[in-house]
């Protein structure tokens, strides 16, 4: 089995996110946009990794690699390549188990190596659907749903009055649930909650925190949200606080999300079993869907729904998050980002279909995208 990774830094008209706080473009390169932690790209990262048989079926996989794309790109042509050559191009499964299984008592199951993992596992499924003619949905068990729910993630703007403005577009188009990107004071997100419902009432209001708060300040958020009938709460806390989590969700009427953070099943375990969540968000691209749907049996025993995340993702992982969201029981919504959506589609060759508030689970073997694999070598160029 050939094994090939592909670097991809995009440009778009506008950055992941937005402008900043003050309507500024961010500069070129990382760099870290308060009030969130953590650090961003000015462009559009990712890895895809293609998998091809001995008879030249190929399939395609990528990895949530917003920042650094080169090292999962490394650990798949150093460490996992080398392991795949000579498996099954029809077993999945068994793949994942071996791989998993390289690093694991180095502690190795998170992090970049996981998103590694994740992009060569959702290749050998997209492999596995074309070479038997099946779609990776119908081959996880089938699909629950050909028509995913979606909600429209960001409202990308600076100002209340803009991302009000936004709001008022897509309820106009159709739209019926919306996540505020926040994590900016309890005050100021609350206010922007508010000017987001008065532009537009009929529309659905997700908050995600980006990990910005103290148990004490989430609770004072989470009262008001609650007081503002807001869908759900995600990542209100540091990612490695699960007792603050499960303190949290004990006290709050608005249902606590996290996921985008965790790679397996063995740590949505941990939290299920804590009851520090109220709403799984694994992100396939992060998981893999081999990992994926093992989380979400890990959720079905303790009845916690999975609203898979997804953020900078390009086509790809778009696909995987879709063939999932189907295959998935108990499923409030799938992330829909727009921006990110219009990027992605420059490496395939016909976009994926998606409306305002549904996105259509496509109908091809695998995956059901046709990558151009001559425009991803362009782009990696």
């Amino acid at each position: 089995m050939g094994v090939d990774t592909y670097i991809l830094k995009l440009r778009a008209d506008s950055a992941y996110l937005g402008a900043l706080a003050d309507g500024s473009s961010p500069e070129a390169g990382y760099q870290v946009r308060p009030p969130w932690r953590s650090i961003y790209s000015d462009r559009y990262e990712t890895l895809l990794v293609r998998v091809t048989a001995e008879d030249g079926t190929t399939g395609w996989g990528e990895a949530l690699a917003p920042v650094a794309p080169e090292v999962p790109a490394a650990i798949v042509d150093l460490l996992l390549a080398p392991v795949l050559r000579g498996m099954s191009a029809v077993a999945p499964r068994p793949a994942w188990s071996r791989l998993r299984d390289l690093m694991r008592e180095r502690g190795h199951l998170v992090g970049h190596q996981a998103d590694a993992l994740a992009a060569v596992d959702i290749a050998l499924w997209d492999l596995a659907g074309r070479v038997t003619g099946r779609r990776v949905a119908d081959l996880l068990g089938g699909a629950f749903r050909e028509e995913i729910p979606v909600y429209v993630s960001g409202l990308p703007k600076p100002t209340d009055a803009e991302r009000a403005a936004l709001a008022q577009e897509w309820a106009a188009r159709g739209a019926r649930r919306v996540k505020l990107h926040l994590g900016n004071g309890v005050t100021a997100d609350l206010a922007t909650v508010d000017a987001v419902r008065a532009a537009a009432p009929e529309l659905r209001i997700a908050v995600d925190a980006h990990w910005a708060y103290s148990v004490t300040d989430a609770l004072r958020l989470a009262a008001g949200l609650a007081s503002r009938d807001v869908w759900f709460l995600e990542a209100p806390l540091a990612p490695e606080d699960v007792a603050g989590h499960a303190e949290l969700v004990a006290r709050s009427a608005v249902p606590v999300a996290v996921g985008e953070a965790l790679r397996t099943r063995y740590e949505f375990d941990d939290w299920v079993t804590r009851r520090a969540l109220r709403i799984a968000q694994p992100d396939v691209a992060r998981t893999g869907i081999t990992e994926a749907m093992a989380i979400n049996e890990v959720c079905a025993a303790r009845h916690v729904p999975v609203a898979p995340h997804h953020s900078v993702g390009l086509g790809v992982a778009l696909a995987a998050g879709l063939a999932v969201s189907a295959a998935v029981e108990d499923l409030p919504s799938f992330e829909y980002q727009p921006t990110s959506y219009e990027v992605g589609n420059r490496i395939l060759r016909a976009p994926l279909p998606v409306g305002a508030h549904t996105m259509s689970l496509p109908q091809g073997p695998g995956l059901g995208v046709e990558v151009d694999a001559d425009a991803v070598a362009a782009l990696a160029g």
